[in-house]
């Protein structure tokens, strides 16, 4: 009797397909999960260059212009995501130069300031800027890099077996310079030592 069950074949497709299911699950289920955070990133991008490019428009240096362009975003990316979190933030700077740190005189040749160390204050607020960017939308011919972060669930649980977190996070940002609707503010950068 054992070995006639022994040379049995019958239920042996399911005996492999038994072992292999949950491999071919779990690899189905990242490769989900991957292109659906692809397919949100592109939403999210797509919808953000739009955006920027309606932010540099005059009259939309407000608040409430910068709340409905960031709306505007969040509408575009909320199909794909309906219970997303978001954060937007929105940095000018006078020039592309000026995206750098602000420059200072390294006296002890450690690439990084020291306090008491002399600086140029390009952005005004008497304090030496790893990134000199002043909040907001800017004025005339500023340059605005416009960053939104959202967080959303990810389609499967399967994460949190791994340690990973069970929300994903992707960001996009954009620099683009504002239109010549008048002339540009000009910040007189100042020597502080």
């Amino acid at each position: 009797m054992i070995v006639r069950i022994a040379r049995d074949r019958r239920g042996a497709t399911l005996i492999e397909f038994a072992l292999l299911a949950p491999v071919l699950l779990l690899l189905l289920m990242g490769l989900f999960d991957l292109c659906y955070r692809s397919y949100a990133q592109a939403i999210l991008t797509g919808a953000l260059q739009a955006a920027a490019r309606k932010g540099t428009l005059e009259g939309n240096a407000t608040t409430s212009a910068a709340a409905a362009i960031d709306e505007a975003v969040i509408q575009q990316v909320r199909p794909v995501a309906p219970n997303l979190t978001w954060i937007s933030k929105r940095l000018h700077y006078r020039n592309y130069d000026g995206v750098e740190a602000e420059p200072f005189d390294d006296v002890n040749s450690n690439n990084r300031r020291d306090p008491g160390e002399c600086f140029t204050d390009t952005n005004g607020n008497g304090l030496w800027d790893s990134d000199p960017g002043t909040t907001g939308q800017g004025g005339a011919n500023d340059i605005t890099v416009y960053t939104v972060e959202i967080t959303y669930p990810r389609l499967f649980p399967l994460t949190g077996l791994m340690g990973w977190s069970s929300d994903q996070k992707i960001s996009a940002s954009s620099a683009l310079k504002n239109q010549p609707y008048d002339t540009q503010s000009a910040a007189t950068p100042e020597r502080i030592c």
